[in-house]
C-alpha cells in the first residue's frame, strides 16, 4: 500500500469518527435550566438549586405532537432519574411522544411549593416552545412515579391560566396539563394509614399544619377541571399502599373526571416500566392504549 493511499484511508477513518461522534452527541439530549435567571426562592447557587428539563424529541417519522413531562420518584429527597426518568422518556418516544424529564428541587433543602413551581414551569416551557418543538400545545401531559406521582397529581389539581401581564413569555402560558399518568403515586398527606411519611417530611417539613397537609392531599383537591388521568399500582406495594391510587381514582370518578385505574396483584414498590415483572410490565401497553383511545397519539 502506498503512503498516499494509507494517509487517505486514515483521513477517511478520522472523518468517519468525527461524524459518528457528532451523531452520538446529537442523539444524547442535554439538560436545560428550567429557570435561567434563577429559580424562585433559590437558597443557593449549587446544582441542587437549579432544576432542569431534558427533552427527548420523538423520532420525526412517528412524532404525533404529544409531549409528556416525566417526574421521577425518590421520596422528595432524591430522584430515580434513570429508570423512572430517561428510560420512560425513551419509551414515550416509541409512541411518537416527546418525553421531557424534569429534575425538580428536593427536600429537605426545598419544601412545597418549590417542586410544584418546577413542574408548572416545565409544562409552561413546553407549551411556550410548542411550535419550535413540533408539539401540540393542547396535548401536553405529565407523568410521575411515587413522590413524582404525587407531584403529578398536584400539578393536575393546582394550575392556572398563566400570568397574562408577565414580562416572561413562559409565565404567560397555562400550567394545566392536558392529561396525567400516575404510577404507584403518593396521594394523601393527611391519612396516616396510607401516606408516605418520608415524602411528607421532605415536602412539608417536620411539623406541617393541617391546612398545608390538606392542600396537597390530592384526593381532596380534585375538581371537574382536573384533566383525564391514568393510574396504576400494585396490591403488593408495601412502600406506598395502593389505597393512594384508589382514593384519587374515586375522587376523579365523583367529579366526573375521565379516569382509568389498574391494580396489579403482585409487585414491589418502584418497578418503573415494570420489567422484569411479567404482569406489571403490562402497564405501558395499557397506558398506550388509553392514550390512543383519547386521541392523544393521532397525528394532526
Amino acid at each position: 500500500m502506498s503512503s498516499t493511499t494509507w494517509l487517505t484511508r486514515c483521513s477517511l477513518f478520522a472523518a468517519s469518527l468525527v461524524i459518528f461522534s457528532q451523531s452520538v452527541t446529537a442523539a444524547e439530549p442535554k439538560p436545560e435550566l428550567l429557570w435561567p435567571d434563577g429559580a424562585p426562592g433559590a437558597v443557593g447557587d449549587e446544582p441542587l438549586d437549579k432544576p432542569t428539563i431534558t427533552i427527548f424529541p420523538a423520532p420525526a417519522d412517528i412524532a404525533n405532537g404529544a409531549a409528556v413531562v416525566v417526574c421521577p420518584g425518590g421520596g422528595y429527597g432524591g430522584l430515580a432519574a434513570g429508570y423512572e426518568g430517561d428510560d420512560v422518556a425513551r419509551w414515550l418516544n416509541t409512541l411518537g411522544v416527546t418525553g421531557v424529564v424534569l429534575r425538580y428541587r428536593l427536600g429537605p433543602r426545598y419544601h412545597h411549593p418549590a417542586p410544584l413551581q418546577d413542574a408548572q414551569r416545565a409544562i409552561r416551557t413546553i407549551r411556550a416552545r410548542a411550535k419550535s418543538l413540533g408539539i401540540d400545545p393542547e396535548r401536553i401531559g405529565i407523568l410521575g412515579f411515587s413522590a413524582g406521582g404525587h407531584l403529578t397529581s398536584t400539578a393536575a389539581t393546582h394550575f392556572d391560566n398563566g400570568e397574562g401581564k408577565s414580562a416572561d413569555p413562559i409565565q404567560r402560558e397555562s400550567s394545566r396539563p392536558d392529561f396525567a399518568i400516575l404510577c404507584y403515586p403518593v396521594i394523601s398527606m393527611t391519612d396516616e394509614a396510607m401516606t408516605h411519611k418520608g415524602s411528607r417530611r421532605n415536602l412539608l417539613g417536620d411539623k406541617p399544619s393541617a391546612e398545608l397537609m390538606n392542600s396537597v392531599s390530592s384526593e381532596k383537591q380534585v375538581t371537574e377541571n382536573t384533566p383525564p388521568c391514568f393510574l396504576w399500582h400494585t396490591t403488593g406495594d408495601k412502600g406506598v399502599p395502593s389505597e393512594n391510587s384508589i382514593a384519587f381514582y374515586l375522587a376523579c370518578k365523583e367529579k366526573g373526571v375521565p379516569v382509568e385505574i389498574h391494580i396489579f396483584e403482585k409487585g414491589r414498590h418502584g418497578l418503573g416500566l415494570g420489567k422484569p415483572d411479567e404482569a406489571v410490565s403490562a402497564w405501558p401497553p395499557l397506558c398506550a392504549t388509553w392514550l390512543k383511545e383519547r386521541g392523544l397519539l393521532n397525528k394532526k
